[in-house]
C-alpha cells in the first residue's frame, strides 16, 4: 500500500514572488489568449468524491453566466484582435445552465471552436435537440469532452457515487451515434501507470464501438490528481532549465477563465481553470486587465500544471 503523502510545509506558497527558501519564484508571461474558458456555474447533479472545484447540487459560489455576459468577452476578444481560437465552458455541470445552447450558438457563429466538459447524464440529455442543431450547424467545431474517471464502473462510481456509469456510457454512446467526435477526460485515481489507464480505455472504447484513440492525449486526456495538502516543491525561476520545460507550456501563458461570485455584480477573470476561489488568482474584470504575468504561488500550479503536465485545453 502506497505511503500517504506528507502534508504541506506551511512556509510554502506564501508570497507572490519570493519561495519559502527565499528563490524568485517561477512567473508565466500571457504568450497570447488562445484558449478562453467560461465556467458556467458551480452547480452540478453529482457531488463527486474528490471534485476540485466543490461542485455538487447546492454549491452556487460561482453563479450562472448569462449569454449576454458571454457575449461581452466574445465581443473583447474581436475588438482587441486577439488569437484566441478556442472557447471552453466548464462547471458545475455546464449543461444545468439553460443559457449554455445560445452561448454555444454564439461561440460558433462567431468562428470559434467550443469545448464543453460534461458528465453527459441528464442535464445534457435535456438538451439534445440544441445540440443536434449545432452539430448540423457546426460539425466537428463542437467538440464534447465526457468525463469518465476509469474505464471500469466500480472505480468510477467510488469517485462519482452508485449508479453515475451507465448513464454516462449512454451518454457518450448517443454522442458518438449522432455524428459527434466525443472526447474523454479521465484521471490517475486507481494509481495505474498512465499506459495502464490508457489500454484499459482503449479495451472499453472497443467494446462499445466507439472510434476513440485511447493513446491519443487530446482525444482522451488523463489528468494529474490534485491535493492542495500535499507537500510539493515550489516552482522557482532556475526550475524551467532544471526540469527542461518552458514557461510556454503551462496553461496561464495561453488561457484564463471566466467566472461569476455569488453576490457579485459582474464577472471577473481568473488565471486558470483550477482556482476558482484563490483571491490571488483573480486578475481583474476584462481580458486586457488579466494579460499580466501570473506567479506560480499555488500547489497546483507545481503538480498539476509544471510537474504533471496537466492541460485543460487540449481539444
Amino acid at each position: 500500500m502506497a505511503e500517504p503523502p506528507s502534508q504541506l510545509d506551511p512556509r510554502k506558497f506564501q508570497h507572490a514572488f519570493l519561495t519559502a527558501k527565499g528563490e524568485p519564484r517561477a512567473q508565466v508571461a500571457l504568450r497570447s489568449l488562445d484558449t478562453l474558458w467560461f465556467n458556467t456555474g458551480t452547480l452540478c447533479n453529482l457531488t463527486c468524491e474528490h471534485c476540485y472545484i466543490e461542485s455538487s447540487p447546492k454549491n452556487d459560489r460561482l453563479v450562472y453566466l448569462t449569454a449576454a455576459e458571454v457575449a461581452e468577452y466574445l465581443d473583447e476578444i474581436e475588438a482587441g484582435g486577439l488569437s484566441t481560437s478556442l472557447i471552453g465552458f466548464t462547471g458545475g455541470e455546464p449543461f444545468m445552465n439553460p443559457e449554455l445552447p445560445g452561448m454555444l450558438e454564439d461561440v460558433l457563429s462567431r468562428g470559434f471552436r467550443a469545448l464543453v466538459l460534461t458528465n453527459a447524464m441528464k442535464p445534457m440529455a435535456k438538451c439534445k435537440p440544441a445540440l443536434l442543431k449545432l452539430r448540423d450547424r457546426f460539425g466537428d467545431r463542437l467538440t464534447i469532452r465526457v468525463s469518465i474517471d476509469h474505464y471500469g464502473p466500480q472505480v468510477h462510481e467510488v469517485e462519482r457515487g452508485k449508479r453515475s456509469w451507465r448513464p454516462t456510457i449512454d451518454g457518450l454512446l448517443w454522442l458518438a451515434r449522432n455524428g459527434f467526435s466525443p472526447h474523454v477526460a479521465s484521471r490517475r485515481l486507481s494509481g495505474e501507470p498512465e499506459a495502464a489507464i490508457r489500454s484499459g480505455f482503449a479495451r472499453l472504447f472497443a467494446e462499445l464501438g466507439v472510434a476513440i484513440d485511447a493513446a491519443d492525449a487530446v482525444a482522451l486526456t488523463v489528468f494529474p490528481e490534485m491535493d492542495a495538502a500535499a507537500d510539493v516543491p515550489e516552482i522557482t525561476e532556475a526550475c524551467w532549465g532544471i526540469l527542461g520545460k518552458s514557461p510556454e507550456s503551462v496553461m496561464c501563458a495561453t488561457s484564463r477563465m471566466i467566472v461569476k461570485r455569488k453576490g457579485e455584480a459582474h464577472p471577473a477573470v481568473l488565471a486558470c481553470t483550477l482556482l476558482p476561489y484563490d483571491s490571488r488568482f483573480e486578475l481583474g474584470r476584462t481580458l486586457a486587465e488579466a494579460s499580466g504575468a501570473v506567479p506560480l504561488n499555488h500547489p497546483h500550479c507545481a503538480k498539476f500544471c509544471v510537474l504533471g503536465g496537466g492541460a485543460c485545453s487540449r481539444g
